[in-house]
């Protein structure tokens, strides 16, 4: 087992990251940007290391300086949490490069996956459906040509977007330039890379994905799907698992055809495969994140299994002690994504409690929410028996907690939850905004 690892991230990832590393016995070092100096994950680890200025391109995306952190003082692995450069093929060839362990998926499969294109040719050639759409464009009026034959609405999409950009809803052929150049200018400003492909927009769809976890030893299990369905600018805002919708006969389906999708990646570590699931039942494959998700904690609750202690482990060439046939998921789960509207110092903080109610941040008292970064605060997050049990559960939470001196986004998650259309499980990928227009029911 690791001895020390290097956590290569910031606020309440790093936290969990650090508190699993205390639990199995290993040595944390925190990385960290000036703006972070006084925060939590600083705080917990054993070693702290300054690695740049407050903006992320000086300290969190500084491949050098993290490696170099990571070298100085002697840390066997890095864990990268998610967002930043967790999935970015170069910086986990560094590391290999360098006798360091990355924990997450092989550099060459991360390149090969984390490329929309290549991920959805080799879906197509093992059978798992996909979107209809195109391969990657040559130029505008390539795509107008496809534009027809695949028909409006339709999707312009990044091959190495992620986080909502790089993506352009498109009507019409008159859109079509417009969205094609804006797309295409956003990617290679945020990911270093501007090649795009058409999609076919399908309406009134849920995104649904499936948990994987994959040792070095042929060993593959996955741990069943979370519902991510309720999103605001193609972010994610609330998840919960089991999705409301899924039937036994399109869970079987779908975990065959992630199991397979992983399979044929040579995938090891934990990954999700994402897919759109729609009215009729049929599903198709999105794309496959090769990293730790920021709902993996529900899934967690669910399944019994510590997500990120498996990813330290199987880093660490240890075969997964359980199968598919161990695997009993039981109860509900739900995530709320608090995000603040604002910045400024935190001046009262009151985080709700109770059985199986719990709250992953970094906040505490009196620190200060900085312009930086993501603007979430944490993750609410809520287990009971039954879904109408953690609704009600997770409604009592958010009516408890308080965060003052900033503006946060706990109104909208209680508008949410409290909708008819939440309760009865009936939403989709694009209701969220009219329920928030709407209010409560």
């Amino acid at each position: 087992m690791f001895t020390k690892i290097l956590v290569a991230n910031r606020g309440e990832v790093a936290v969990r990251i650090i508190r699993a590393c205390k639990e199995m016995g290993i040595e944390t070092v925190a990385v960290y940007s000036e703006a972070d100096r006084n925060s939590l994950p600083v705080a917990l680890a054993d070693e702290r290391i300054c690695i740049g200025g407050k903006s992320a391109a000086e300290s969190y995306l500084n491949q050098k300086n993290i490696i170099s952190a990571a070298l100085a003082c002697n840390a066997g692995a890095i864990h990268p949490g998610y967002g930043f450069l967790s999935e970015n093929p170069e910086f986990a060839a560094l590391c290999e490069a360098n006798d360091i362990v990355f924990i997450g998926p092989k550099s060459q499969v991360m390149q090969s996956m984390g490329d929309k294109d290549h991920a959805r040719s080799l879906m197509k050639e093992i059978g798992v459906p996909v979107v209809p759409g195109t391969e990657i464009l040559k130029d505008v009026e390539e795509a107008k040509a496809l534009a027809e034959e695949i028909g409006f609405p339709l999707l312009v999409k990044a091959t190495a977007g992620g986080g909502g950009k790089g993506i352009r809803v498109v009507s019409s052929r008159e859109e079509l330039e417009n969205a094609f150049l804006t797309a295409s200018a956003e990617a290679q400003s945020a990911f270093g890379n501007g090649q795009v492909f058409l999609e076919k927009y399908l309406n009134h769809v849920r995104h649904v994905e499936m948990q994987i976890l994959a040792d070095n030893f042929g060993n593959m299990v996955c741990l069943g799907e979370r519902d991510c369905s309720l999103q605001l600018n193609k972010q994610k805002v609330l998840e919960e698992t089991p999705s409301p919708v899924m039937t036994e006969e399109i869970r079987g389906k779908m975990m065959a055809a992630a199991i397979k999708a992983a399979k044929a990646a040579n995938y090891t570590n934990a990954g999700t495969v994402e897919f759109l699931l729609a009215p009729n039942g049929e599903f198709y494959f999105i794309e496959m994140n090769t990293r730790l998700q920021v709902e993996h904690p529900i899934t967690e609750e669910i399944s019994g299994i510590d997500i990120v202690k498996w990813q330290i482990r199987i880093a660490c060439q240890i075969p997964l002690d359980f199968t598919q046939g161990d695997i009993h998921l039981k109860g509900h789960a739900m995530e709320c994504r608090i995000n603040a509207r604002s910045t400024g110092k935190i001046h009262f903080l009151h985080i709700p409690g109770g059985a199986r109610v719990h709250f992953d941040t970094a906040l505490v008292q009196d620190c200060e929410v900085v312009p930086f970064y993501d603007s979430m605060l944490g993750k609410l997050i809520v287990f009971a028996n039954t879904r109408e049990d953690a609704i009600r559960k997770m409604e009592t939470a958010l009516c408890e907690m308080v965060i003052e001196g900033v503006e946060t986004n706990i109104e909208d998650q209680l508008k949410l939850i409290r909708s008819k259309s939440f309760w009865q499980g009936a939403y989709d990928t694009l209701i969220l905004p009219e329920i928030l227009a709407e209010g409560s029911e």
